[in-house]
Parts: structure tokens; C-alpha cells; sequence
């Protein structure tokens, strides 16, 4: 039938039955479902009697299992008495930061009420951990570990491990989380953490279970609050494949140091005599050394662990950096795609543009700040990306942190750095304090081109990496250090850049980055989700229609 004889709802009917028949010829990538309780329950890591935040019952929470490309769709219902928001730590979230579950991009869930992520893992792998991201509810639990599987047809250059453990290590306090929030609220530090937990447990509180001569991937993240660990299995080595998404040159190493945020996936064998071994996590560069164990158990084991367990590196600063250094992309192994890891060349590419953030401590109104730049981040009354999409003035100005450290006292406002997308830009991490800090990116990988002592200048180039250096979403950066890192700006949106230590993260110590085009090509960005929660100035906009 000519179109001119048909009317127009049978012509709107037309044409959408076409864009099903086009939508649903091309075989979709899979669905997982996930529907989650988010509920307070009464948990004793070290001892002490907390109120943890648990899901389905469960601290941590329950490990997602994903492969390439597959969409997670995430029910979360929120049993708490106070708004809450998951993020997916190391989830890109590709041309949709509208699902981030960060507060400057997606509203809180109200308690009593339930939200639906809808997540794609596109053209992603690896090991990563998802956590809560308002108040200070991270130090209550409701994290848990992420992991996303190579395709079948995509080769993995190691073979299939026996076993695959996700160790979630962390330090912890035995206050609850709210009264670590009103501490920080009126202006305080926060204490020294009590104790670290291994999967939620305490020393000795979680066993791992091998056989004889098998090897066994164990996929370690620090979801803890501020500081770094070492991690170790007595007599055993660890070969290191793969970090935040990236197969890696497979060094091995009798310790590992994990920097908050940060996760890896190491391979160990079970080639020592059958009995127990101690698995240790301590504190590192820190003036009082927490220790905690876990076990791991032969299935013919002669007996239980015996001895103190093996001591590691305390606050020996090269012999991390070294170690750092030495944590390289594979060139050619496979990523997500069958192409080799090394075709896409990082270091021929020139860099459009050079942001220095350097942080810093200190006093506005007689409470304590963290800053970069100068710049304290205080959250708006609406996520910025909604009013970003909305075009609701006066909620954040683009532009808000200059590129460089302007040398001034801290002061408050909402920071935006404004970025072009597809920009290639060098972005340095100048620490001038004396701790190790811990810097992640949502919505993106980037390289770790170098990092060395002093302060940067256009000269440390000299020293970049532009040949294998690894591809991640966290990096630390040592004390009186730097850290520069290369990012292709390919994900439109609006995207949070922060410290990974919790209470700098909270009191200030984070801002966001504007990806923008002005196209609005669904090709270039996602349109804000039919289910979005709409909250503060945007409350009463709409979605957008089925």
C-alpha cells in the first residue's frame, strides 16, 4: 500500500512496527535480573555489635556474575529510614551517567521506595565492587564484588581457573556509620579505623578452599574507608592477570599492595604441602599497623595454621612505587574485544590539554575541608546531570575549578570542570601532603603514564610510559608525589572524580567532570531513563515518553 492512501496513525503504525522488526532482528545482548532488600541488620565483625546495612540479609552484599555487553537490571529497594543510592565502582556506564548512583547524577532512592538500574557492561571485563555512595553509609556495609566475564569466544590469556574467589578487604571501625558522619559533620577527623575485614569477617572469620595442584583466581578490592593494604598468602606467590579491566603483563609477587578503591585479580596455585596457610591483610604507610587473616584451606589439609602470620611492608614508600611501576598492560592479550589490548596506541596520541589538581587540608567556618584546587565541593539541592539535561540554571556553572592549583585558601562551591568530548587530555594528581592518597574517575579507564616524587612539570614527560602502562579507574598517589594519567574523554556526561579516602571524599575532595557535545544523538548520549527519580529543582519535569 502507498503511503500517500493510509492515514497517519496507520503510517505511525507502520513505521513502528519497521523499528521493532530492525530493533528485534539484531540479537540482543542478555538480560540478568537482580532484585535487592536493602535492610539495617545487627552485624559483629570485630566483636562489637553494629547496625550494618545489608542486602537480601547478606554483608557484604551478593556478587553480581556478568559477561561482556550484558544488561543488569538491578531492583533496589530501599528498607532503610533515610535516602540511599548504589554506585558501581569501575562501571563506565557508557553514554549513561544518569546511572552512576552518585548524588551528582542520579536522585536518591526515598526510603520506602524502589529504583531500577539499568546497567550495561559494555565492552567491559574484569574485576570491580559496587558500594553505597550518600552519608557515610560505606562504613556500614552494602558492598559487594562485581565481576564481568570475557565473552566464550574471546581468548583469556590464562586457562580457566579451578576456583574464582572475590576478596573484599577493607579497614573498619566499630562505630556505626552514622556516628562517624556526625563526627565529620561537626568538623572533626576521623579516628584511627579499629581492625580490617576480609568479606566482612574479622581474623580467621572467612575460608578459602583449594585443591591440591589446582590454581584459583582470587579478585581482590580495598572497599575500605581510607587506607591502603598489603596483601599476602603465606608460602604462596601471587600471579597478577588482570586490574580494574585490564589483562595484565602476568608478574608474580609475594605481596600486593591495594590501594583504597582499587581491585585485582591474582592467580594462585596450590603447590605448597596440604595443610592451612594464613591469607594476611595490614595496613600500610600508617603510624599503627592493622592486621587481620583469613585461611586458606588445602582440601587434604594436614592441619591448622600454625605460627604468626608472615609480616609484610609497613611504610617502605619506593618499594610500592617500584611495585606500581612494574603493573603493565599486556599487550597481547585480548580485552573485552578479540583485538590485542595494545592496538589502540595511547602514547602516539597528542594531548589536547594539561589539568593539575592538587589537594589540600584545612579549616572553612573552623571545620575541617578537603580541597583541589582550592575548591571545597558542596552538593547542589539537584544532581548536576539532571540539570544538566533539564537546563536548570543556577545549580552548577561549568568551569567552576580552574586546571591548575591557584595557591589560595580552600573555599566551598559546587565544581565542575567543563571538558569537550573526544578530547585526549593529561590530567596530574600533585599530592603536597604527607599521606598516600587514592584518586577514582566514573565512566571511564585511563593510562597511568607516570608517577615519581617532587612536583610535577612539563619536564617529568621525560619519564611517561607511552608504550604499555595499565589502564585503570583508580591510581594512588604517593606523598609529597605525583600522579599523571592520559584519558580519552569518549563517554558523554557528567562524570564524579574523586578521592577514594572517604571522609576527604565527603568533607570536599572530589568534583565532577562535564563530558559535553552539543549533539543529542542518541549515538553520543542516552536520554535521562523513563524511570529516573526526579528530585530537588527537576522534581515535576518529565522523563520522557514510553
Amino acid at each position: 500500500m502507498h503511503l500517500k492512501l493510509m492515514g497517519r496513525a496507520s503510517v505511525a503504525v507502520l513505521l513502528l512496527s519497521l523499528l521493532a522488526i530492525s530493533h528485534f532482528s539484531v540479537a540482543e545482548d542478555p538480560y540478568r535480573f537482580f532484585n535487592w532488600n536493602v535492610t539495617y541488620g545487627d552485624i559483629f565483625p570485630l566483636g562489637v555489635r553494629q547496625r550494618g546495612i545489608l542486602i537480601n540479609g547478606q554483608f557484604p552484599g551478593p556478587d553480581i556474575h556478568s559477561v561482556t555487553n550484558d544488561n543488569l537490571i538491578i531492583n533496589v529497594f530501599n528498607s532503610l529510614d533515610e535516602p540511599f543510592l548504589l554506585s558501581w565502582n569501575g562501571i563506565q556506564q557508557r553514554r549513561n551517567s544518569f546511572e552512576d548512583g552518585v548524588f551528582g547524577t542520579t536522585c536518591p532512592i526515598p526510603p520506602g521506595k524502589n529504583f531500577t538500574y539499568i546497567l550495561q557492561v559494555k565492552d567491559q571485563i574484569g574485576s570491580f565492587y559496587y558500594f553505597p555512595s550518600l552519608a557515610f553509609h560505606k562504613a556500614a556495609g552494602g558492598f559487594g564484588g562485581i565481576r564481568i566475564l570475557s565473552r566464550p569466544r574471546i581468548p583469556v590469556p590464562f586457562p580457566d581457573p579451578a576456583g574464582d574467589y572475590t576478596v573484599l578487604i577493607g579497614d573498619w571501625f566499630k562505630s556505626n556509620h552514622t556516628t562517624l558522619k556526625a563526627h565529620l559533620d561537626n568538623g572533626k577527623k576521623l579516628p584511627f579505623p579499629d581492625g580490617i575485614l576480609i568479606n566482612g569477617r574479622g581474623p580467621n572469620g572467612v575460608t578459602f578452599n583449594v585443591e591440591q595442584g589446582k590454581t584459583y583466581r582470587l579478585r581482590i578490592s580495598n572497599v575500605g574507608l581510607q587506607h591502603s593494604l598489603n596483601f599476602r598468602i603465606q608460602n604462596h606467590k601471587m600471579k597478577l592477570v588482570e586490574v580494574e579491566g585490564t589483562h595484565t603483563v602476568q608478574t608474580t609477587y609475594s605481596s600486593l599492595d591495594v590501594h583504597v578503591g582499587q581491585s585485582y585479580s591474582v592467580l594462585v596455585t596450590a603447590d605448597q604441602p596440604a595443610q592451612d596457610y594464613y591469607i594476611v591483610a595490614s595496613s600500610r604507610f600508617s603510624s599503627k599497623v592493622l592486621t587481620t587473616t583469613a585461611v586458606l584451606r588445602y582440601s587434604n589439609s594436614a592441619g591448622p595454621v600454625s605460627g604468626p602470620p608472615p609480616g609484610g611492608p609497613t611504610i617502605q614508600i619506593d618499594w610500592s612505587l617500584n611495585q606500581a611501576r612494574s603493573i603493565r598492560t599486556n599487550l597481547t592479550a585480548s580485552g573485552p574485544r578479540p583485538n590485542p589490548q595494545g592496538s589502540y596506541h595511547y602514547g602516539l596520541i597528542n594531548t589536547s590539554r594539561t589539568i593539575v589538581l592538587a589537594s589540600s587540608a584545612g579549616q572553612v567556618n573552623g571545620k575541617q575541608r578537603y580541597a583541589l584546587n582550592s575548591v571545597s565541593y558542596v552538593a547542589p539541592d539537584t544532581p548536576l546531570k539532571l540539570a544538566d539535561y533539564f537546563k536548570i540554571s543556577g545549580v552548577f556553572r561549568p568551569g567552576s575549578i580552574s586546571d591548575r592549583p591557584t595557591g589560595g585558601g580552600i573555599y566551598l562551591d559546587t565544581s565542575v570542570l567543563q571538558t569537550d568530548f573526544r578530547a585526549f587530555v593529561e590530567i596530574v594528581f600533585q599530592n603536597n601532603e604527607n599521606i598516600v592518597q587514592s584518586y577514582h574517575l566514573d565512566g571511564y579507564s585511563f593510562f597511568v603514564v607516570g608517577m615519581d616524587g617532587g612536583q610535577w612539570t612539563p619536564a617529568s614527560r621525560n619519564q611517561y610510559n607511552l608504550h604499555d602502562a595499565v589502564s585503570r579507574c583508580t591510581t594512588q598517589v604517593y606523598p609529597m608525589s605525583w600522579t599523571a594519567i592520559y584519558v580519552a574523554l569518549d563517554n558523554v556526561g557528567m562524570w564524579n572524580l574523586r578521592s577514594e579516602f572517604w571522609a576527604r571524599q565527603y568533607l570536599g575532595q572530589q568534583l565532577y567532570v562535564r563530558v559535553y557535545t552539543s549533539s543529542t544523538s542518541i549515538r553520543d548520549e542516552f536520554p535521562v531513563p523513563k524511570n529516573a527519580i526526579l528530585c530537588g529543582r527537576a522534581s515535576g519535569r518529565h522523563t520522557r515518553p514510553l
